[in-house]
C-alpha cells in the first residue's frame, strides 16, 4: 500500500487528487491551512491530515517529517497547495511576492528536498508531482507573481529530476489550464466559465482531469518518465485558436487562388 502525502487537499484540485488514490486504496497524509475543509476530506477519505501553513521557512520539511514519522515513508508527495493573488504590477509590493513564491516554489522544493533526503537515506524509491500551471507559458493581467511563481516551479522540477534520477526518485509536474472550482468561497463567474471552455476540445477542465494526470505519472506506468512538464488543459497550451486563417482576411469574394509574385515568395 502507498503512503502518498497531499497539500491543498481540503478543496479543489488537491481534494480530488486524494480521493484518486483513495480509489487505489493508498494511505493518505493530507495537509491544508484550512481546518475545517481539511478535517471534513480527511474524515471522508479516512485519512492522515496536518493543518499547516507552508509559508513557513521550516514548515514543508517539518510536515514531510510528521508524515513519515507518523503514517510511515512517503512514496508519493503531491504539491497542490497554490495561492493566486490578482495583483496588477502597480500594487505590486515584496510582501504579497514573496508570500506568493513561498507557497507555490519554495514550499514544493523544500518538501521535495526533504523527502529525498529521507528517501536516499532508507534506500527507497519515491515520486514527486508538482501542480504548475498553464500560467508558467502565459501570464494574464493581475497574475504576474503567480505565473512566475510557476515557471520556476517548472524549472525546479527539471533541477530536481537532474540530480534525484539516480537515487530512484522522479520528479515530474502536471500543469492544469482553465480548470473550473465551483466552492462557496471561489465561485465560478460567467466570463471564467467562458474562458475554461476555450480550447480545442470545448469544455473547462474539471479537478477530476487533474487528478487522473496526477495519478497516471505519479504511478508504475510512467516509471522511465522524469523532469516532465504534463500540459493537461484541453489543448489551450498549442496556440492561439480564435485568430483567422489568414491575416490579413481575404476581401469577399476572393477565394485565394490569385497570388502577387511577392506573396508566393513571402509563402516559399
Amino acid at each position: 500500500m502507498r503512503h502518498v502525502l497531499v497539500t491543498g487537499a481540503a478543496s479543489g484540485i488537491g481534494r480530488a487528487v486524494a480521493e484518486a488514490f483513495h480509489q487505489d486504496g493508498a494511505r493518505l497524509s493530507l495537509v491544508d491551512i484550512d481546518p475545517g475543509g481539511l478535517g471534513a476530506t480527511a474524515e471522508r477519505l479516512g485519512a492522515h491530515c496536518l493543518v499547516s501553513d507552508l509559508t513557513g521557512p521550516t514548515a514543508p520539511e517539518e510536515m514531510v517529517a510528521h508524515c513519515w514519522e507518523t503514517a510511515g515513508p512517503v512514496d508519493v508527495l503531491v504539491n497542490a497547495a497554490g495561492l493566486y493573488p490578482s495583483l496588477d504590477t502597480l500594487e505590486l509590493r515584496a510582501t504579497a511576492w514573496d508570500r506568493v513564491f513561498a507557497l507555490n516554489t519554495r514550499a514544493p522544493a523544500l518538501a521535495t528536498a526533504e523527502l529525498a533526503r529521507r528517501a536516499v537515506a532508507a534506500g527507497l524509491p519515491a515520486s514527486v508531482v508538482h501542480i504548475s500551471s498553464g500560467a508558467a507559458l502565459r501570464s494574464r493581467p493581475g497574475g504576474g507573481p503567480y505565473a512566475a511563481s510557476k515557471a520556476a516551479l517548472e524549472l525546479a522540477t527539471r533541477a530536481a529530476a537532474l540530480e534525484l534520477g539516480e537515487y530512484g526518485i522522479r520528479v515530474n509536474a502536471v500543469s492544469p489550464g482553465f480548470v473550473t472550482v465551483d466552492s462557496t468561497c471561489n465561485p465560478v463567474a460567467p466570463a471564467y466559465a467562458a474562458a475554461a471552455s476555450g480550447n480545442p476540445l470545448g469544455r473547462p477542465g474539471t479537478p477530476a482531469d487533474i487528478a487522473a494526470a496526477v495519478r497516471w505519472i505519479a504511478g508504475p506506468e510512467a516509471t522511465w518518465i522524469t523532469g516532465e512538464v504534463l500540459r493537461v488543459d484541453g489543448g489551450s497550451s498549442t496556440g492561439v485558436r480564435d485568430l483567422p486563417r489568414i491575416w490579413p482576411p481575404r476581401p469577399p469574394g476572393d477565394d485565394g487562388a490569385t497570388r502577387t509574385t511577392r506573396d508566393t515568395k513571402e509563402q516559399r
